[in-house]
């Protein structure tokens, strides 16, 4: 049985008042990479933001890596967070500290005690996205792709089961865009992390084909082979 790490049953997602999207039922296993697709406004966002606990469940069942949404608080929140990893398509580095300083402010917030271990896996996760050597510079030193590997780096800290990534292909040029897209399949392959990407790049999902959720309408649309026009 394959594990489940994201499940919404009959989901109805609000922003305030406004219902933004209705009976929303989605799986994802263990190691899949999902695209989440749909026009600016039809609620990629708002979905995203449910999932890491930014918006609450009120309406229907979910549950993300093992957490019960609709118990989350902002006590479980943090509880929560620690096992996603969240790709942002501006980056978000701390501008005033080098790349190791950014990694060690995220692992300190989630409760890294002992400064060997945090060295030993800021070490290990810049390996894993091929900037090894690169710790010891600020971000803006930085291309656009390798402060998106930093942000990469940054959501790996935790091993986490779940990573989302809005638009992690956004701000950059098809060659570099290439390189993150690889590297993000190979992590969902070699380390079994699950996947959801919000992107408006139709060129990217048509060279590195995976299955699509659409939002639309107010709905999500659950289908692998839907038209990405």
């Amino acid at each position: 049985m394959a594990e489940k790490i994201v499940e919404l049953s009959h989901v109805n997602i609000y922003q305030g008042m406004n219902l933004i999207l209705e009976d929303v039922n989605i799986t994802v296993n263990r190691g899949e990479f999902v695209y989440l697709v749909g026009k600016t406004g039809t609620g990629k966002s708002s979905l995203l933001k449910t999932l890491y606990g930014d918006l609450p469940l009120k309406e229907g069942e979910g549950t993300v890596a093992g957490f019960d949404l609709r118990q989350m608080d902002w006590k479980k929140v943090p509880y929560l967070r620690r096992t996603l990893g969240v790709i942002f398509q501006d980056f978000q580095l701390l501008t005033d500290r080098n790349v190791n300083e950014n990694l060690k402010f995220v692992l300190k917030a989630t409760g890294w005690k002992d400064d060997k271990l945090i060295d030993e896996k800021i070490a290990d996760v810049l390996e894993k996205v091929g900037l090894k050597s690169k710790g010891f510079k600020m971000p803006f030193e930085m291309s656009g792709g390798e402060q998106q590997r930093v942000d990469i780096a940054r959501a790996l800290l935790n091993s986490p089961k779940l990573i989302l990534a809005d638009e992690p292909t956004g701000n950059l040029d098809p060659e570099t865009s290439d390189e993150i897209m690889q590297l993000l399949f190979n992590i969902c392959r070699d380390y079994q992390t699950a996947i959801i990407m919000a992107t408006h790049d139709y060129i990217v999902i048509s060279k590195y084909a995976a299955r699509m959720l659409r939002t639309e309408r107010g709905k999500v649309t659950d289908n692998a082979t839907i038209s990405i026009q």
